[in-house]
This record gives C-alpha cells, structure tokens and sequence, in this order.
C-alpha cells in the first residue's frame, strides 16, 4: 500500500543526482550557465541544467548537432581560471544511401562558451582533417522554459507568465511576461546567417576545404529590465579576463611542495572569484551554483571569515552589503525584526510574487551574531576604522536584536523559531526540517537555542567591547565583557553533557538539551567560548570514530538516532563545518588533530572532479582503495566549500594578522605529512607585503622571509 510521504518544506526534489554526469559551471555577476560535458543543455532529460539570470531560467534547451547526429566527445574543461567552457568534439560516422558518406573523426570541434554582462557567448570551431572537401550541416536547436529557479527545484505552480516568440533574419527571441509584471527576454543571435532560421533551430551548411577552418558565432542574451550590451565575442572574451585579473591581483597567493595541493588552491581561487559578485559595497561571495547564486547573509560570513588572512577585502563588502540590507521593521512574513542580519535574497518570479518567502528573508539565527563577530575579527585584521565606524550604528542594532528578539524569553541564550509557516523550521546552518532532535530521535520542540549560535554571541559581545573601546564607549565595553563572561558561564552549565564528552546540539523550548554528538559542538572552540579542559574533550569526541569519518568530521556522530550518511545535514560532512573546527582546534593548541582533519580534506579532494571540495558528501566510512561517496544535489563550485583549504593552511600554520601589532605570526606550526613546505606571497599587513616560506623538518617547522616592503614584523612563536 501506498503511504504519502510529506516532505519538508522548500525540498529539492531531482530526478537524477548532479553527480551521474559531470556538469559544467559558468558564472559572471547575477547569471550563471550549467552545461552538460557537451556544453549543451537539456538534451539528456530534466534537471539543473540551463542558462539563468536573476533566479529564471533563461534558456532551457540547447544542443548542437552535425549532420542530425550528435558529436562525439572528446574532451571537456573549464578553463584554470573559470573563465570559459572548452569542449572539444568530432563527428560520429555519417550514413547517406548506405554508405558512410562523413567518416567519423573527420572534422573537429572546438567549443568555446562564457558569461559576460548577462550575455553567454560561444564559438565553435569546425576543421576539415581530410584530404578533400566536405560538406555538412549543422544544427543547433534551443527553447527558453523561463522557469523560476525554485520551479527547477521542484516547487510546482498552478499558473505562469506567457511567452511568444519572434524570428528574424539572424536572431530568435523568446518574450516571457511573468505575473509579476516584468517581460524577459532570451535572443539569441548567430553569426554566419544561418540558411534556416526558425523557433527551436537554426541550421548552417558548411564548406570546408581540406585542412580549412571556419567559426559559428552564437550570443544569447538575458534581459528582464537590465540593459545588457552585445559585444563580438573576441573583446568581451577579453574583457571576461580581464575582470578575473583584476578581482585577484591584490590577494596572497600560495605555492607548496605538493602539486596536488597546488592544484586545489587553484582550483578553489578560481571558483570563489567566479562566485564572488561586485555589489556597489563591494565584493560578495555568492552561495554556489546551481541553487544558491545569490547573496544568503550566514554563508558569506563565514566565508569571509575563512578567508580573512588571505583576502580581507571580501570581509569589507560582505559587512558593507549585510549592514545596508539589515531589517528595520517588523515583517513576519520575512522573518524580519529590527537589526537582523538577511538570510538571503532572491530576485525571480516567485520570490517577487511572494510564492516563495525570499525576496528578503531573514530567517536565519545565527547571521545576526556572526555580523558582529567578522566585524571584530575584520578590524583586528586590517585596522580599518572607518568601515567600523561607517556600520558600528548596524553592530549596535544587530546587537540589540540579540538581547530582545534574540533572546526573547530573557534566559541570556540566543534562540529561534520561525514566525509564520511559511518560513525554514530551523534557522541555522543545519536547517533541513529534522537536523535538530534529541537522542531518542524525537525532533526538538521550539524556541530552540543551538550551541553554535551561543557560542558566536560570545564571540561577538567579545569583539563588539573591543570595537566599543574604540568607539569611545567605555560604558558599553564593561557591559559586553560582563554579559560575555555571564553567557559563558551558563553555557557550560547548561550545555554540558558529561556522558557525552561533548557539547548538547541545542536546548528544545522546554530548556531541555538535545544530548546529541554533533559537529556543532566543534563551532564552541572555533567562537572561544568552551573552558580548555572541555575543549580537550571535545577535541577527542570529534576525532572519535563515531564523528570522523576517515574523510572528516561528520555532522551527527554514527551512533545518533537519526545519523544518516547520505542525508544532508544529518551525518553527511561539510568541508566549510570541518575548517571551522580546524581553526577551533587550532586555537586551543590541538594543532595536530587540525593537521589530521586538514590532510582527510585534501585526500578527498584529491578524488573531486577538477580537485573541486563540493558543498557536501555523504558521511560513510572510510574504505581503501576508493574516494569518498557523493551526496546527489550537493552545489559545487560552493564558496564556503572552496574557502576551506585556506582556513585549513591558517589553522595548521596558527596564522595571525593583527594590525595594532603590526605582525604575522606563526603559532606552533605544523605542517601535515603531505607539505614539506609553503610558500605564502603577497600578505599583506598594513602598508607591509610579505612573502615567506615555511619548511618542514621531522616535527618542526622552520620560517624563512623572502621579500618585505614595509617594516612589519614576521614571528615564528613557540
């Protein structure tokens, strides 16, 4: 007998897991393309694929044949640097009266697709290897569906927008007018003229002398009320990198004595500065593609955070964006109260309908703290007075929502619980519908106050007091460190599970504590506010056999009632969640647990395609011979994910960049068994530009300064 089965909220229902075909990503500013191998799209069934813009899908089906038949692959890569997709192909055999009339590997092909101002542009190659002419024809068929992205997501609705379509002699529009009101536009235009130009196709016939060449140019343009410009596809592909140089050329860089790990760093600096999106505050790290292109408050914090030492430029536009957009009002609807920190945005359809609550959403528990924490932590960093001074009236209003609407019942801990039933059940990281429970399996009951989120308001209210002392606020310093040492001492009353050796998940409504292994306890070393001897503790559970994996530290322990290694917050592992407990650890002087999950990390890296960490994978045991399991919708290129190996290599190298010190120091040093030596360039301290190297011998680590412009001290500190 059939049982309906009633699935959470806002669930991401997927016909075939992202990771049965290697997908291929693009992004430049609000739009992103997700390719199959071929560099087309949709021609092999539902799913993520397509070309999107502000949240729509603006083209839905794309595919390139040559003489009716699909080429054959040969080879498909996105550039080192995420500027451009190449594939490159070749015909299958071609039968004409029973004969083959185009032998297979006769003409090559070459693909060449990017992103530029919300216009995706392509050129295919095509080269005769024989020795006399050919002719061909080729075929190009396309559709815009202009579904929201939650549509793609599976979210079903029961009306839409209508669309018409218009031809003319070298270009096809589709006219898409929502409900909302707004007309988008996908035209795509070609260049030769193709011979026959219709809705869906349009078709060439080719030439091709022996040994000759000739290009199909193909642009295909978003439009929904911006006003993107078509370029040819030479200058904008110029401009295209251009772009990328520019973003990157400030930031320290590293080199080391493993070509793997190079080729990770790489590959993660490639995709966080495709992910990270120019905002009029500055840079931003947009979540990942395919489901969360678009600003969400708590994942570029903590992605800033990961990457402070490296880049604190992200911080500033991060704190810039977050501050502008905090709430003001009242809005149940959107989860908003006065000083939250957003959730996130979304600028599709049914985001601008309200169908979806997130046009501005503020949802989410821990933001708010986090805010106020990387502000802190950004200012130790730089010194750079004026932005705190530019949004210390946001610090103030942030932390005034942590003591009313943060902790409404006056208990001095920060909890949560969603206004209407329309938003997320739970608001932190963990936010799937059952990733909070007790240990019988029952799920917790709210206002639910997570032992994270109690642990970034410590952290906060300790930054915040140092910020206020310079400020010029004394009163308001005394009275965050003494709220700060009140809620730590609480903490460790309340949240404490002896038989655990280990931090409580959360406490439920009642104030009874959630007396699950989870990785959030991991977040209390990361924030400071766990006591050394508990932190040892910790730091035991958490490389326990139950938590670690072989591959990392997994998010609820084995033994829990409700693990599951191929759910998404309940046993899966997180490589943003890992590098926040490798820094914790590292704080506490457990450099070499942190060395141990940091090597786990980059051994599963080593099994990604293109060395990419994707957002998550599943949290089975690790087993010889064989990578870690995927999990099926897991987001790749995610930024959090991609900041990791940088997080991890500042913890292992107990990194600290503090401006009223004008000094890089290095605490305690290690480095794993799988880096004999680091090279970082180009950090820079104040008016000071470091490179270094540290080099390892036996268990010690030894620093050597290559360059210094500017008077900085650099310390190795034992």
């Amino acid at each position: 007998m059939d049982v309906k089965i009633e699935l959470p909220q806002h669930y991401i229902e997927i016909e075939g897991s992202l990771v049965q075909r290697r997908l291929r990503n693009l992004k430049h500013g609000d739009a992103f393309a997700v390719f199959d191998e071929y560099g087309d799209i949709g021609v092999i069934g539902a799913g993520p694929e397509g070309l999107y813009f502000n949240d729509m899908r603006f083209l839905s089906w794309y595919g390139l044949r040559i003489e009716g038949q699909r080429p054959l692959l040969l080879g498909s890569v996105v550039q080192d640097d995420n500027a451009a997709l190449s594939v490159n192909l070749t015909n299958p055999d071609v039968h004409s009266g029973g004969t083959i009339s185009l032998p297979r590997d006769t003409i090559a092909i070459e693909r060449t697709k990017f992103l530029w101002q919300a216009v995706c542009y392509e050129r295919i190659g095509f080269r005769n290897y024989a020795d006399s002419t050919r002719h061909f024809q080729i075929e190009i068929g396309f559709g815009a569906d202009f579904h929201d992205l939650f549509e793609v997501r599976g979210t079903s609705r029961s009306q839409r927008g209508t669309c018409t379509a218009t031809v003319t002699e070298d270009c096809v529009a589709y006219c898409y007018t929502g409900l909302d009101d707004l007309k988008r536009k996908t035209e795509l235009r070609f260049w030769p003229l193709p011979f026959r130009l219709e809705p869906g196709r349009a078709t060439f016939a080719f030439e091709l002398a022996p040994n000759g060449l000739q290009s199909l140019f193909v642009s295909v343009l978003c439009g929904d009320g911006n006003k993107p410009e078509r370029e040819r596809f030479g200058p904008a592909y110029r401009a295209r990198r251009r772009a990328i140089r520019h973003k990157t050329a400030g930031i320290a860089t590293v080199e080391s004595s493993n070509e793997l790990f190079n080729e990770i760093c790489r590959r993660s600096t490639a995709d966080l500065y495709m992910l990270i999106t120019r905002t009029r505050h500055g840079l931003y790290p947009y979540a990942g593609i395919p489901w969360y292109n678009t600003v969400f408050g708590r994942d570029g914090i903590i992605t800033a955070m990961l990457l402070l030492w490296l880049d604190p430029n992200i911080a500033k536009g991060v704190l810039g964006f977050l501050a502008e957009t905090q709430a003001t009002t009242l809005n149940p609807l959107s989860d908003a109260q006065p000083g939250k920190i957003l959730h996130e945005t979304r600028n599709g359809e049914m985001a601008r309908l309200g169908e979806v609550p997130f046009r501005h959403y503020y949802g989410t528990v821990d933001a708010t703290p986090l805010f106020v924490m990387l502000a802190g932590m950004y200012f130790d960093r730089t010194g750079d007075i004026g932005t705190i001074k530019a949004i210390w009236p946001n610090i103030k209003a942030a932390l005034q929502w942590i003591d009313t609407f943060g902790d409404a019942d006056g208990d001095g801990f920060v909890e949560y619980s969603r206004q209407t039933g329309t938003g997320l059940v739970n608001q932190g990281w963990k936010d799937s519908y059952d990733s909070i429970f007790h240990a019988d399996g029952t799920l917790a009951n709210g206002p639910i106050a997570l032992s994270e989120v109690q642990g970034y308001v410590f952290a906060a209210k300790t930054h915040a007091a140092s910020l206020a002392s310079r400020m010029g606020e004394p009163e308001l310093e005394i009275k965050l460190r003494g709220e700060a040492q009140i809620l730590q001492k609480n903490f460790e009353a309340d949240f404490w599970c002896e038989e655990l050796s280990t931090y409580a998940l959360a406490l439920d409504g009642g104030k009874k504590p959630c007396k699950v292994q989870t990785s959030n306890a991991g977040h209390a070393l990361f924030t400071g506010i766990a006591s050394p001897e508990r932190a040892r503790r910790v730091a035991t559970t958490l490389l326990g056999r139950n938590s670690f994996s072989g591959w990392g530290i997994r998010t609820v322990a084995s033994d829990a009632a409700r693990f599951n290694p191929i759910s998404y917050h309940n046993g899966s592992i997180w490589p943003h969640d890992n590098a926040m407990i490798a820094l914790g650890l590292a704080r506490y002087g457990f450099v070499s647990q942190a060395a141990r999950v940091f090597a786990a990390m980059m051994e599963a890296a080593a099994y990604q395609d293109l060395r990419r960490l994707p957002e998550l994978f599943c949290g089975f045991i690790r087993k010889p011979h064989r990578g870690p399991t995927a999990y099926p919708a897991a987001c790749a290129p995610q930024a959090w994910a991609s900041a990791a190996p940088f997080a991890f290599l500042g913890a292992c190298l107990g990194m600290d960049l503090r401006h009223d010190l004008n000094s890089i120091s290095f605490r305690d040093p290690v480095l794993p068994a799988f880096l004999d030596s680091v090279t970082l360039n180009q950090l820079v301290i104040g008016n000071s530009c470091i490179d270094l190297k540290l080099q390892r011998h036996g268990h010690d680590v030894t620093l050597n300064l290559l360059r210094r412009q500017g008077d900085a001290k650099v310390m190795l500190v034992k």
